[in-house]
């Protein structure tokens, strides 16, 4: 006899799980596709279709009510999110009132919810880790070592790069190992200027373009990038890498995905006989029913603190404090690249030159601090500065300019000149105390508990800061850059969307989460590839970083079920 709850059980069974739908997530879900594996994907948030859900697109500034900035009413419902984005693509963003959590320390949470999640949004800025990075915490006995080195990621790098395009010249340095790149773009002139100057001054240092996954030709049906510098809101042309245009779409292709978004998932199910993971408890956003859905794998990919968030609160007699929470590390460990500190300059010279166009990237000087030792600085690690250079337009100046008529139109149309801003990327320390938890006494519409979050940055951090502003006001200097602004934001952790660490990889499942395939110790078919997973920070963008760990991740697990062990 068959039962209807047994039909019903069979028609939410899958071969895999996959929680989020972005960078990592995306990556997940087309990667166990295409290995042949039902996949179920699931998304908290709304549909976004590639291009017919871009609906700003192709709207020009005049087309916006107040233009390129947000109303006092907007900044006051959502004062987090409006911080990072504007009327062109609020739409793409968490909204403050539906989505609460709880800062016991001033701390940005940027979020995405929608199918494809903040690779809408993202930098687009693609990075290796080297060993310096892998090396760095059991050198210097900081939080646990890594349990992979380069070697180890390097093909996956090489792969992700070959399917997502990255555009990016080759450098050399070992300490931001080169990749698979197509044709790089162009440095202005300014920028050239700068790069010379650092290069006859600071022999240690160089100026190169930035490592973007902006297609600078046409790659796997996408593309290239019209230089629009209208990424966040969607790029029609699949110009840049996103869940929407690039993973989602192959995954579909297969025949072996199913998504569903408006699912939010409260808890993963423990198999207490079987010692793993049975699937995932969700509630539906717009009916708030509740569903079960089972899996021989899962892959947590919800992003940093909400991954940490669902561990938490998918407790049992197992886990009591967390699903996979034996080590008690889930939650802590919390990180964000600081991008605070940096110094601005005009400068007198290339008055007959200007440029044509936009380009959706600026400058890259790689980490040139602590490569070796015996540097003796007042901090570990390094960072890296991002710029760009450009001439001063009429918005620039506006301002600072009185008058009427021909006069001051040509005041206005007449450019200023050249300038460049910089600003250092830097490292975050892993710290035990710099976590996220649930407040049982607070649920959002849900009923879900609001996260905590408890996060500063420490003193290596902000002695990081002030040599950023050092050294970027002296490369300017040395440059013949006037009216110098050594600057510092001073803005909350969270600010430059890069947070990371809460589910740490590590080789030992007292101190650790996850083990050297992103896979849970305590529950083997779980496997967590997002930002969370980070042992430590480094100092380059994560995001290529995550893509290369998912794919290796799907692999390994697929061989594992393969094998019966999973």
């Amino acid at each position: 006899m068959i039962y209807i709850t047994d039909k019903i059980k069979e028609s939410s069974t899958y071969d895999a799980i996959v929680i989020g739908s972005g960078i990592s997530g995306g990556w997940a879900a087309m990667e166990l596709c295409r290995k042949g594996l039902k996949t179920l994907l699931l998304e908290r948030g709304r549909d976004v279709k590639h291009i017919v859900d871009y609906p700003t697109a192709n709207l020009s500034p005049w087309d916006f009510k107040y233009g390129p900035n947000h109303t006092m009413e907007e900044q006051t419902r959502n004062p987090i999110q409006s911080s990072s984005s504007d009327p062109s693509n609020k739409h793409f963003f968490a909204d403050d009132i539906n989505h609460p959590y709880i800062q016991e320390k001033p701390f940005t949470w940027i979020r995405g919810y929608q199918v494809g999640g903040r690779s809408l949004t993202w930098g687009r800025q693609c990075y290796r880790l080297s060993d310096l990075d892998f090396d760095a915490n059991a050198k210097e006995g900081i939080a646990v070592d890594w349990p992979i080195r380069y070697k180890d990621i390097a093909p996956w790098y090489s792969y992700v790069e070959s399917f997502i395009g990255v555009s990016g010249n080759k450098e050399g340095l070992p300490q931001l190992p080169d990749g698979e790149f197509l044709s790089p773009m162009e440095l202005n002139c300014i920028e050239k200027h700068l790069g010379e100057s650092i290069r006859k001054n600071n022999h240690d240092r160089l100026l190169t373009i930035a490592r973007v996954a902006n297609l600078t030709r046409g790659w796997d049906n996408r593309g290239p990038c019209q230089y629009r510098n209208l990424c966040s809101r969607g790029c029609p042309f699949g110009g840049y890498f996103s869940s929407n245009s690039s993973t989602i779409p192959a995954a579909m292709a297969t025949g072996n995905l199913t998504l569903r978004p408006f699912s939010i998932v409260s808890e993963i199910l423990y198999d207490e006989q079987k010692q793993r993971a049975k699937g995932v408890r969700i509630i539906d956003a717009v009916t708030n029913e509740m569903h079960e859905f089972y899996s021989n794998i899962v892959f947590v990919n919800a992003s940093t603190i909400a991954t940490a968030g669902i561990l938490l609160n998918s407790t049992s007699s197992r886990f009591p404090n967390g699903f996979g929470n034996d080590s008690g590390q889930v939650g802590h460990n919390l990180m964000d690249h600081h991008s605070t500190a940096g110094a601005g300059g005009a400068h007198d010279g290339f008055t007959g030159l200007y440029y044509k166009g936009r380009r959706p990237s600026g400058f890259l000087i790689p980490r040139f601090r602590n490569l070796r030792d015996g540097e003796n600085l007042k901090f570990k690690r390094g960072y890296n500065i991002q710029g760009h250079g450009e001439r001063q337009e009429w918005s620039d100046k506006v301002y600072g300019l009185n008058g009427f008529g021909a006069d001051f139109k040509a005041q206005l149309t007449t450019p200023g000149p050249w300038t460049v801003w910089m600003a250092g990327w830097g490292e975050c320390l892993p710290d035990y105390n710099n976590k996220i938890s649930l407040d049982q006494t607070s649920k959002d519409k849900w009923g879900l508990p609001v996260i905590k979050i408890d996060f500063s940055f420490n003193d290596n951090e902000h002695e990081m800061m002030k040599d950023i502003q050092n050294t970027s006001a002296e490369m300017l200097e040395k440059a013949g850059f006037r009216d110098i602004d050594v600057f510092n934001y001073h803005k909350s952790g969270g600010s430059t969307v890069h947070e990371m660490g809460t589910a740490r990889m590590g080789h030992d499942p007292k101190t650790s989460v996850l083990n050297r395939h992103n896979q849970m110790h305590a529950a083997k078919n779980v496997f967590i590839t997002d930002g969370s997973c980070m042992t430590s920070s480094a100092s380059q963008n994560p995001s290529l970083t995550y893509m290369a760990l998912t794919a290796r991740a799907v692999d390994f697990a697929v061989e594992e079920l393969k094998k019966g062990n999973l």
